[in-house]
């Protein structure tokens, strides 16, 4: 089975947004991961809804969107009329997570929770079927382009040891620092999607690069 590989459009020439998606559309790309950010959870600002939605307009695959915001549940109804198709809260903003998860359900999205590198799996092991994707932090969030946290190799596998224990159907991804360097070790730890930004959109060929890492 192929690796999920969902390419970073913070990483994209925003000048040349609707380009690099329909390159997106061209490629073996399985989503396209769309990082929001409000200067407030993270230091960073990246973009909002009006962006999301023109990305959407061109996206042929499926938009895996993570927020790195305060108040996830304010936007929850939002995100899913501007086209997100995964939606993942931060575990660490989130005060009544499980409520949290039911709304993105019933909004008709899949359901994903974030955990930033100091945060332990364990603390997911209450909710961890109700969550679709959990998605590892490899690098602090805020920021594309920062250097991955070896460390993260051993959480995957910790994480996937909680989902086969509990019996869920949860996909580990892992976002942040994912290159050729890495990707073989977190897939062979039970990572089965992979988020690159700068390491799909500065190469010389994002197309063969994204090939590369779905065959990991």
């Amino acid at each position: 089975m192929s690796t999920i590989v969902s390419p970073s459009i913070l990483a994209a020439d925003f000048a040349n947004l609707e380009r690099d998606v329909k390159m997106l559309n061209s490629s073996e790309a399985d989503w396209i991961h769309i990082d929001i950010m409000d200067g407030q959870f993270v230091p960073n600002i990246s973009f909002g809804l009006p962006v999301m939605k023109a990305i959407h307009k061109h996206a042929e695959k499926p938009l895996d969107v993570h927020l790195m915001i305060e108040t996830p549940d304010d936007y929850i109804e939002d995100f899913k009329e501007a086209g997100a198709e995964i939606l993942t809260v931060h575990y660490e903003v989130c005060r009544h997570l499980h409520r949290t998860l039911q709304a993105i359900k019933a909004a008709g999205m899949k359901t994903g929770v974030a955990i930033n590198p100091h945060t332990p799996v364990d603390l997911l092991q209450d909710v961890i079927k109700d969550i679709d994707v959990v998605l590892i932090m490899s690098v602090n969030p805020g920021f594309g382009g920062q250097k991955f946290i070896p460390s993260t190799v051993d959480k995957v596998r910790k994480l996937k040891n909680l989902i086969d224990n509990k019996g869920a159907t949860t996909i580990i991804e892992v976002d942040g620092g994912v290159n050729s360097d890495n990707a073989k070790s977190l897939v062979d730890a039970g990572a089965s999607a992979l988020v690159a930004g700068s390491f799909v959109f500065k190469s010389d060929d994002p197309v063969q690069t994204i090939k590369e890492l779905r065959n990991t």
